[in-house]
């Protein structure tokens, strides 16, 4: 707390944002003078902070199941020094930390989904084992929406257009929002998020933010910060920016890739490669445990109604788990590397997945399939999107295979899982409860 004090002081901060990840991935906290924060090092949040649903509601199976208290007790959250950063947008000096929760007895928090990314980790050290990862963000920029009602449509850029077809790669495309993403490049480097790239995607005015590879919990705090510097940067230049899975009718959809390898923590090498450079069985077992686990975590990484909406054949987007060497049809992609950069490329979470609970979950079923040492089909040389679908097709479906997979359950965590579960359950019913104009506009005076 000391190093973050003089921080504090030696850059005149005024204010402190003490956020920490919900499970929607939402910053949830207080703003605090600097003065009081620095006194009390840190803040208190209600338990209830990790059972609320994405539409302000709170699951009350936790609170029944005794999984969370029904006094709705205070959590200590505890600021993590290595996320502190100065807020760049804002106009006065004002600092962001990122906060651990703690129950007042010292136990950590098991329902957070911060908590849960540290104890896949934690599940890879006890095995000598150092998860590197490198998550590839898509986003569509649209115009301004102020009536949920209406679709959503393209944004003006420089040229006084909209774009109207797609523009997958084009330079000239993503210039058209220049000023904006100047400002994010300025943003990112001030809070130390590592772009590696910036590319213009299939869809109208919708964008892919490669982040530098590294370690799993940086890279999901850079995800993280990365969303809300988006959406900002983008409101000050009258656009929004969404990382809905499937915001427009007949555009692509958007993912949240993840590119994951391991090291060997004392030598730093791959395990996935042998002697000779070529992939060996452990990485063949991890490529196998993605297969067979990934579609019971299908509501962890695509965790709502609409984005089910993406995975359809021909979209862009997995349909199956197949995988292949450079083949962007399939779940699980190889991309040609040496054999110090051998990885996979889990192609099927969608970008609005919490990034610390999608790339937990990711390493988790990796994982798995290395302890049990499991084997993979042959991978797929042709393209997938003309195989059967081998996903849940909807919410309820994905809750019910991860309800049913013990194994992946428990190595999330049980009291997680449970929550997790009944979060998505309320939103799902929330949703049941709203009349689409589609059913206005085919049920009303058919049927």
């Amino acid at each position: 707390m000391k190093t973050i004090v003089e921080w504090l002081k030696t850059n005149k901060i005024t204010e402190v944002e003490c956020i920490v990840p919900d499970m929607a991935g939402v910053s949830r906290g207080k703003i605090m003078p600097a003065d009081k924060f620095s006194s009390e090092g840190g803040m208190r949040l209600p338990e209830s902070v990790f059972a609320q649903t994405v539409t302000g509601d709170y699951a009350e199976r936790p609170y029944k199941m005794g999984i969370t208290s029904e006094a709705d007790i205070d959590m200590d959250m505890r600021p993590d020094p290595s996320t502190l950063r100065r807020v760049p947008w804002a106009k006065d000096p004002t600092a962001q930390i990122i906060h651990d929760g703690f129950y007042l007895d010292g136990h950590p928090v098991e329902i957070a989904p911060r908590f849960v990314l540290r104890h896949i980790l934690e599940l890879y050290r006890k095995s000598g084992w150092r998860p590197v990862v490198a998550p590839e963000l898509e986003f569509y920029l649209v115009k301004p929406n102020l009536d949920p009602d209406y679709p959503l449509e393209p944004p003006v850029g420089r040229s006084g257009r909209p774009e109207t077809g797609n523009q997958a790669f084009s330079i000239d495309a993503a210039n058209e929002f220049d000023p904006l993403f100047e400002d994010v490049y300025d943003y990112c480097e001030a809070q130390e998020i590592e772009i590696d790239t910036l590319i213009h995607e299939a869809g109208a005015a919708q964008m892919e933010i490669n982040l530098s590879h590294g370690d799993p919990l940086v890279l999901a705090d850079q995800a993280f910060l990365f969303k809300r510097t988006m959406r900002e940067a983008a409101l000050q230049h009258d656009v929004y920016a969404t990382f809905m899975a499937k915001p427009m009718e007949n555009q692509p959809g958007s993912a949240m890739h993840v590119h994951q390898s391991v090291v060997d923590e004392t030598t730093g090498k791959n395990i996935f490669s042998d002697e000779n450079g070529e992939a060996n069985s452990l990485f063949l077992a991890h490529i196998a445990g993605l297969q067979k686990y990934l579609p019971a975590a299908m509501a962890l990484l695509t965790p709502y109604v609409n984005s089910y909406r993406r995975i359809v054949r021909y979209g862009a987007a997995p349909i199956n788990l197949q995988w292949g060497h450079d083949n962007r049809t399939v779940g699980l992609r190889v991309p040609h590397s040496g054999a110090d950069a051998r990885r996979v490329e889990n192609r099927l979470t969608s970008a609005d997945a919490n990034p610390y609970i999608a790339i937990a979950v990711s390493l988790a079923c990796g994982y798995l399939g290395m302890q049990e040492m499991l084997k993979p089909t042959e991978p797929l040389t042709t393209s997938a999107y003309n195989m059967p679908i081998e996903l849940p097709h909807d919410l309820f479906e994905a809750l019910e295979l991860l309800n049913g997979n013990l194994a992946l359950r428990e190595t999330l965590g049980e009291k997680f899982t449970a929550v997790y579960t009944a979060i998505k359950e309320t939103e799902f019913e929330t949703f049941m409860r709203v009349i689409s104009p589609w059913e206005r506009e085919y049920l009303l005076l058919n049927v």
